[in-house]
C-alpha cells in the first residue's frame, strides 16, 4: 500500500517520527485553513449582498468606534453603517 499525499483521512498513517501531544486535527497548514475560511466568508458575505469596504482610521476613533458599538449591544460595522446611512439620508 503506497502513502497518497492528498489523502485527508490517513495522513499521519506512515508517519516517520512520533510527536508528543494531542493529534493535529486538521491535516492543513494554518495558513491553508485561514485562506479556506476567508474564502468562504467573502462567499457568505457576497450571498448576503454586502460588499466589502475598507477604511483607516486613527487609534481614538477607533476606540471611540467600540465604546459605541459595545453601549448600543451592536457590531462596529453594524454602527458604522448606520451612521453612514445617517449622513447620507441628510
Amino acid at each position: 500500500m503506497a502513502k497518497e499525499a492528498a489523502d485527508r483521512t490517513t495522513i499521519d498513517l506512515f508517519a516517520d517520527e512520533k510527536r508528543r501531544g494531542r493529534p493535529r486535527s486538521n491535516p492543513l497548514s494554518r495558513e491553508a485553513q485561514l485562506r479556506i475560511n476567508k474564502r468562504n466568508q467573502v462567499q457568505r458575505d457576497k450571498a448576503k449582498g454586502l460588499k466589502r469596504i475598507e477604511l483607516k482610521v486613527s487609534q481614538d476613533l477607533y476606540d471611540a468606534l467600540n465604546d459605541k458599538a459595545l453601549a448600543s449591544n451592536i457590531s462596529r460595522s453594524q454602527l458604522i453603517e448606520c451612521i453612514l446611512k445617517q449622513v447620507l439620508d441628510n
